[in-house]
């Protein structure tokens, strides 16, 4: 039995050489996807060209000041000419101001943290899955195994059914859990900020495994009884990056209604997607997920002026999102299915970290040019040119230094094999990382809401300064990789209650893999 032990785990090692091969993404980047950065970069390029250009041409012209009074009383003789003229400055002005999308600012955000009696321990975990009776021997040990080299911690929550000795979930305990998240998050939300609900005239919930009807942004409206021409929206399926996606969404609507302010809440049940079968792949959401949620509020300028109580404390510089589903192996890597006795969970195929590499890869590719000072956009695109014309064994890939560009990374906490791949890809320090493994630690893998509780963190340790940038990284179903670019407006203290409020002195802690 030892033997066997021995050679599975020397496997596993061999499988893990092979993944983190094969997620060096920048062996391999396309130029069609550093074009797509390049144009989205460009699209106002030609009103910074040309209003030089026509301050030059003025200036070359050699008029002095007889020359322009001579030409202000010709003009008075061609009226027509100079209407004309001043329309045609009008008209460009006018197309320059729409042409420009609206400005979106985060009011404030805020993180769920659920009661003590819900904390699950890695003990209690491996008990309240053995006290189920469901799983063999087998299944205990490779569970025990998991979490104990996820990075989790012993803080971490998991809803009341996961204790309960017959763990049976049903419509109405999922309910339950996910209103006690989301109604805490957003009462707790419209405190910090001293907006009424009736304010809101944007509401986007984000849950990709539990959607029933009503929807959950029906719930929300039902709750606080927010106004009956509200713009809801519930997205789901769309896995761990859905919340930028909703925040995507949020800022596209707010371009067609910058008077009003957009809510989203991002959250996940795991009472309805607890797996009680003995399939590994299956079994790993298990160990890695846990109870959690958050909720923030978006707005344009003219709807945060309007109040006197609004203060932003970011805006949001770009949100990229890549989708690889056209690829079988991509959109196969995350799938909820049966297993051979009919009980359903969430696969984690072998693939995925190949596939999370792969899209990593594109969407950074993309925001690169977005954000990266042309310094570090000119090596690398040299390094890519010089590659594809001379071949890529001859010329060792540039590694652009996005920590030039970006002060803090929030990278989403899908587990410590995903965070240190990228840490290895993006040579970033352990400190570039704190936020995400601490909230690994801290809270585990709590799906889209996992950016916030990052955020939060670096909120409550006090490092965010007035133009510092933030970088959100998420992956989901699909495949997906989605990135949000914040910028602060101003120095971000910590205040008030919050998640990390009694707990963040202890922080960081040294992240210890049992083997």
């Amino acid at each position: 039995m030892g033997t066997a032990m021995d050679q599975h785990d020397l496997n596993l090692h061999k499988e893990e050489r092979e993944k983190k091969k094969q997620i060096s993404w920048l062996t391999s980047v396309k130029l069609k996807y550093v074009k797509l950065g390049y144009w989205d970069a460009s699209r106002h390029f030609v009103w910074f060209v040309a209003l030089p250009v026509l301050f030059v041409a003025i200036a070359s012209l050699g008029l002095g000041r007889h020359d322009l009074h001579r030409l202000c009383e010709a003009l008075h003789y061609h009226l027509a000419n100079l209407l004309a003229c001043t329309a045609a400055m009008v008209f460009a002005a006018t197309l320059y101001a729409f042409s420009r999308p609206t400005p979106v600012y985060l009011i404030d955000f805020a993180c769920y943290k659920p009661p003590d009696e819900l904390k699950c321990s890695r003990d209690r975990f491996i008990q309240a899955s053995r006290s189920t009776g469901r799983f063999t021997q087998e299944s205990i040990d490779f569970q025990r195994k998991i979490v104990d080299r996820s990075g989790l911690g012993d803080e971490t929550y998991l809803p009341p059914v996961v204790f309960m000795a017959e763990p049976r979930g049903s419509m109405a305990l999922a309910r339950e859990e996910t209103e006690m998240v989301m109604f805490s998050a957003v009462e707790e939300l419209l405190d910090k900020t001293q907006i009424k609900a009736k304010e809101v005239g944007i509401l986007i919930v984000n849950c990709s495994l539990f959607v029933p009807t009503p929807s959950l942004s029906a719930a929300i409206v039902r709750r606080f009884g927010m106004r009956g021409n509200i713009q809801s929206y519930n997205l789901g399926g769309m896995g761990c990056s859905a919340g930028v996606i909703a925040v995507a969404l949020a800022r596209d609507l707010l371009q067609v209604h910058p008077e009003t302010l957009a809510m989203v809440v991002s959250t996940e049940s795991c009472t309805l997607n607890w797996y009680h079968g003995n399939d590994r792949a299956k079994l790993l959401p298990n160990c890695i997920f846990r109870m959690g949620g958050a909720a923030l509020l978006l707005a344009t300028a003219a709807s945060a002026t309007s109040s006197r109580r609004i203060k932003p404390k970011y805006e949001l510089v770009h949100a990229v999102r890549t989708h690889k589903g056209a690829s079988d192996e991509s959109y196969q890597c995350v799938f909820q299915d049966e297993d051979s006795s009919g009980t359903i969970g969430v696969n984690l195929s072998k693939d995925l970290m190949a596939q999370a590499g792969d899209a990593l890869k594109t969407n950074i590719t993309t925001l690169g040019p977005l954000i990266l000072p042309v310094s570090e956009q000119l090596c690398f695109f040299a390094t890519l040119v010089a590659r594809k014309l001379l071949g890529n064994r001859k010329i060792k890939p540039y590694i652009p230094d996005f920590k030039l560009a970006v002060e803090h990374f929030c990278i989403h906490a899908g587990g410590r094999a995903v965070l240190d791949a990228i840490q290895h890809n993006l040579g970033l320090s352990a400190r570039h990382l704190e936020p995400s493994r601490m909230t690994l630690h801290r809270f585990g893998n709590t799906s889209s809401s996992s950016l916030w509780y990052e955020l939060g963190y670096a909120e409550a340790k006090g490092r965010v300064r007035r133009g510092h940038r933030v970088w959100q990284i998420a992956f989901g179903s699909g495949f997906k990789c989605n990135s949000a670019v914040w910028v602060a407006l101003r120095d971000v203290e910590p205040r008030g209650p919050g998640a990390w409020s009694d707990c963040i002195d202890r922080y960081p802690v040294p992240v210890v893999a049992f083997d």
